[in-house]
């Protein structure tokens, strides 16, 4: 059990198009949202599906490519962490979100082709 570590692989669909800002220190940090569908059937045998969505945080070369080169649509693999921060929004709100911090992504839909990128 001393292996184990926080690490996330999905398979899914980019719900719109990532949103690339570049920090005034130079990094480059991509955000997005993923879709993943579960298929099952209930306790009468119906076919259901069940959509889950991820907040994915892409940094550095990695978020400069899913910037450049992934849409809303697109199907993509990702591998990273899950990181949970909190925040305040405008209203004074106190938030909490967990999201999943991408270190490796596969682009599926390149044509007859994928290509990994990671950190």
């Amino acid at each position: 059990m001393g292996t184990l570590k926080n690490h996330v692989q999905l398979i899914g669909n980019v719900g719109q198009d990532p949103t690339m800002t570049t920090l005034e220190n130079g990094k480059v940090l991509t955000r997005f949202s993923l879709a993943t569908n579960e298929h099952f059937k209930n306790s009468k045998g119906e076919k259901q599906s069940e959509t889950d969505w991820h907040h994915m945080v892409a940094w550095g070369k990695v978020a400069s490519i899913i910037g450049k080169h992934v849409g809303k649509g697109h199907r993509i693999a990702i591998e990273g962490k899950l990181k949970t921060r909190s925040y305040e929004t405008e209203q004074s709100e106190k938030r909490t979100i967990t999201e999943i911090v991408v270190n490796e992504v596969l682009l599926l839909d390149t044509r007859n082709n994928t290509a990994k990128i990671d950190h």
